[in-house]
Order: structure tokens, then C-alpha cells, then sequence
């Protein structure tokens, strides 16, 4: 299968009714994932769109994911992980760094999916869209307040998306390693991937 090395990102393409599978082969990797519709790139998933269909915090199996125009762009179709997956966090940016102390140039999400885009030729339009956190454990207590904890799932957990819609999908193997959300040892990791037909 296909990988996505840690640190780094991916760009694919995917056909209304074709399938995308990711595992987690090392169990604690997070992956950030950016939908586009193919046909209008300004067109992208939402968390806070399926969110509002959801009316909870996490996707499940059969559940869809919408664009900011109330269409849905890709449906969860199976995860065999314990279903944590975030949908409060934006991606991570070379601010965010800055953000957290480390000086100068990280790798990011953010730069990952423009690359991710770029190796597909197309030109990333101006703002970053929303992705889903694949994997990341972020709880909410009682009190509302949240905090980031190392993924609960394992090696070889795996979720699969079917595309509802032409679409332009960018992977990110999340590069933050300075906190535990890549696992208690703070080490970004390859994920692998693959394609299914319709």
C-alpha cells in the first residue's frame, strides 16, 4: 500500500463512489484529513457543517461528511479503532509552532496540504479549510475545558471513507512531536493508504 511518511503529506484523487482506506500502522499516528469537491475546490468538508448534522463531537460509522454547502463529500463507511477521532482542533500551522515555543520553521498540517495539492497540480487556494483529526484524543470534561492525550487506537486500526462526490483528498501524518498527541512519545509516524474501487 501506498504510505505517508510521518511528518508529511499526501494529495489524491478520488471518484464519486470509489473508497479510501487509511490504517494506522504503528497505532498512534494521527492523520489530518482535507476534502475538496473536484469540480469547485472552493467547495471543501466542513467539521463544523457535520457537526450539526452529527449533534456530537466524534463521526460514526455511516455517518457523512458535509461541505460548507450542506453537501455530503465523503460518508465513514468502517473503522475498526475505538471511534476517537477530533473535530475541534484546526490544523497545525507554522504559527501554531511559534505558538507552543519552538522557534523557527516546523513542518505542519497546513503546509502539508498545500503540498499535498501542489503534487497534484493545483494551486492551493488562499485559506486553509477545515479537516477531521483522524485518531486524535482530545476528551472534553464536565467543565468544558479539553486537553490532548496520546490516541487510543492500535496498530493496524483502520478507517474507510466512500467518496460521495468527485473530490481532491490531502493526507497529513501530523507532525507535532513535542506533545502527546502522536502518542506518548511524541514520534510522528508513517500511516498507509489505499484506494478501492467503486
Amino acid at each position: 500500500m501506498p504510505v505517508v511518511k510521518g511528518s508529511e503529506g499526501a494529495g489524491l484523487r478520488l471518484g464519486r463512489g470509489e473508497r479510501l482506506r487509511i490504517v494506522n500502522t504503528h497505532g498512534s499516528q494521527v492523520v489530518d484529513l482535507f476534502a475538496h469537491n473536484a469540480e469547485d475546490l472552493g467547495e471543501t468538508l466542513s467539521i463544523q457543517h457535520s457537526r450539526n448534522v452529527w449533534y456530537r463531537l466524534h463521526p460514526r460509522q455511516g455517518d457523512q461528511l458535509w461541505t460548507q454547502h450542506r453537501r455530503p463529500i465523503l460518508t465513514l463507511v468502517e473503522d475498526s479503532s475505538p471511534g476517537i477521532h477530533d473535530t475541534l482542533f484546526p490544523c497545525c500551522d507554522a504559527r501554531r509552532y511559534n505558538q507552543l515555543g519552538v522557534p523557527g520553521y516546523h513542518r505542519n498540517c497546513a503546509d502539508n496540504w498545500r503540498e499535498a495539492l501542489t503534487q497534484l497540480g493545483i494551486s492551493p487556494p488562499a485559506t486553509v479549510p477545515t479537516a477531521i483529526n483522524l485518531f486524535m484524543n482530545v476528551p472534553v470534561a464536565p467543565d468544558g475545558s479539553f486537553r490532548i492525550l496520546p490516541p487510543v487506537s492500535r496498530p493496524g486500526d483502520q478507517v474507510t471513507f466512500r467518496a460521495e462526490m468527485d473530490c481532491v483528498v490531502a493526507l497529513s501524518a501530523c507532525p507535532i512531536d513535542m506533545l502527546p498527541l502522536n502518542g506518548a512519545d511524541c514520534r510522528p509516524q508513517d500511516v498507509e493508504y489505499q484506494i478501492l474501487p467503486a
